[in-house]
């Protein structure tokens, strides 16, 4: 008998402290998922979130495709990640608030691109980027300018796309705007970057000699054919392809590391052109 009370007593105790417990859970109101808020403090930036509208311009401009791996540097709620997704890339976001990490991939997997969606919690500074085909910012023009050296030093033909902030004297080789009437109604332009290779300095060709000066994607210089120097006018790279006219005659080529292969073409006629790299300039400023 006293065991049976003590056994009724436990379990009655046990049935209050159930109800308590609901009763509180009732109570309280439940867990709100996290909302980031425009204008909220972060590591480097106030959070701003770029339009559906520029962020689908930015892809286009960077011509993303699904043989892409493109990075979104500082990638906030995840937006610009999964519109790169939606289109077969691989995409990473980089953020250093672990909220708007968790929020980018709930919204990855609300849209079912979490395969290809993937973020990370870091600082974008310490991150490598280098396998990288496609890079987007938004960012402040002197974290674009940080970031610049280690951008020239990818691999020649990686794309950059950045909205409404530049890479101060790297100008763009090409801008886009996109208009209220097209969905967007603050920071709608876009900058695109492709990174050049890098041909500052002397090269040699079987009859002259090829003095280059790289600025970026611009490059001037001289060409010597035997006793005849000639300046270069129009020169430009576009990742590792590159152009010039000197002479009367226009060069076309590819740059493959410390060598050049190409076509020259003059008076309706044309033949191949090659050089090799000879002495190389110091370090250029970034």
């Amino acid at each position: 008998m006293i065991a049976s009370r003590f056994l009724g007593r436990t379990w009655l105790a046990l049935v209050l402290s159930l109800f308590a417990a609901g009763a509180i859970a009732q109570a309280q109101p439940a867990k709100q998922d996290y909302e980031p808020y425009i204008g909220q403090e972060g590591k480097d930036v106030v959070w701003v979130p770029s339009s559906s509208a520029i962020v689908e311009r930015m892809l286009d401009l960077a011509q993303v495709t699904a043989k892409d791996y493109v990075m979104d540097l500082g990638s906030g709620d995840g937006r610009t990640v999964i519109a790169a997704a939606r289109r077969g890339a691989r995409a990473l976001g980089v953020e250093y608030n672990p909220d708007l990490v968790e929020l980018s991939k709930r919204a990855a997997a609300k849209e079912g691109v979490s395969e290809r969606a993937q973020f990370v919690k870091a600082d974008l500074f310490q991150m490598n980027f280098s396998d990288a085909t496609v890079i987007t910012l938004f960012l402040l023009p002197d974290l674009n300018i940080k970031l610049r050296p280690r951008i020239l030093d990818l691999r020649p033909g990686t794309r950059i796309v950045s909205n409404s902030f530049n890479m101060g004297e790297w100008k763009p080789d090409q801008t886009a705007r996109v208009t209220e009437k097209e969905g967007c109604e603050t920071y709608c332009t876009a900058h695109f970057w492709i990174v050049p290779a890098k041909v500052d300095g002397i090269w040699k060709l079987p009859q002259g000699e090829l003095k280059l000066k790289q600025e970026f994607q611009m490059i001037s210089g001289t060409l010597r054919t035997g006793e005849r120097l000639t300046p270069i006018t129009n020169g430009r790279l576009r990742g590792d392809a590159i152009s010039f006219e000197s002479g009367g005659a226009k060069y076309t080529g590819r740059v493959v590391g410390d060598a050049i292969e190409g076509v020259v073409s003059s008076g309706g006629a044309s033949r191949t052109w090659s050089a090799a790299r000879g002495l190389k300039p110091a370090p250029a400023r970034s």
